[in-house]
């Protein structure tokens, strides 16, 4: 790092750059639990969020005991705030995971409570397609399977590229709000030291660097969604 930088963080971040190294693990390990929980979410989300259009009534799976039963428990999960979430399921993540502190211990209730707005968010994109591109592709003899590929996924690419940069910018939020049950991240380190050490320089530059992240999740999406878009 330059000399002049270093200067100028001496000046204005003293504390900074004391815990410059913890600074820099915090952002590894935020980084780590986003993407983490963030791939699952994705798959799962996108899984049971197909599953949820497609088996409601009048479309090409209807099942009415599926539908009820993921829009059931997607609503008990939404309805929970995320740091109550952590504690209640402290028995399993430690049963799954191993253990529920740290970063390994904040991937798992991670999933479990940005599943299901993901879920949300899928099946607002995937509702939103015409229903005359389903019909014709039923009157082609398209199979359940190739249209929940063909039509359903393939023409809601722009949409589910919106959902997903949503997801991940709620999940960032979610990882630092970990760190207040010791999930670590930017969100532990902020607590330890810019709140309970009172200081201040640190929690603005946390705070700089996290909306950076958003910034950058946001420039990526566009970027996807422009691609995409036909």
């Amino acid at each position: 790092m330059p000399n002049s930088i270093i200067q100028l963080m001496e000046q204005y971040t003293p504390n900074l750059v004391v815990y410059w190294s913890d600074f820099v693990l915090s952002i590894e390990e935020t980084l780590i639990m986003m993407f983490g929980s963030g791939i699952f979410t994705f798959i799962i989300g996108l899984f049971l969020g197909t599953l949820l259009v497609v088996t409601r009534e009048g479309n090409i799976l209807e099942n009415r005991f599926i539908y009820r039963t993921i829009d059931g428990i997607t609503n008990i999960f939404r309805s929970i705030p995320f740091v109550i979430l952590i504690t209640v399921l402290i028995p399993i993540t430690a049963v799954i995971m191993g253990t529920f502190i740290g970063v390994k211990g904040a991937i798992f209730p991670l999933i479990i409570g940005s599943t299901p707005f993901f879920i949300r968010q899928v099946d607002a994109a995937l509702s939103d397609i015409d229903q005359g591109l389903i019909e014709a592709a039923q009157s082609m003899g398209l199979s359940p399977l190739a249209i929940i590929f063909r039509v359903y996924l393939r023409e809601s690419i722009p949409a589910l590229a919106r959902s997903t940069t949503i997801t991940t910018i709620s999940l960032l939020g979610l990882t630092a709000m970990g760190g207040v049950v010791g999930g670590g991240g930017i969100g532990a380190f902020v607590i330890r030291y810019g709140h309970n050490r009172y200081m201040t320089d640190i929690t603005y530059v946390s705070v700089i660097v996290i909306l950076l992240f958003v910034l950058i999740i946001e420039r990526i999406g566009s970027i996807v969604i422009k691609k995409t878009t036909h």
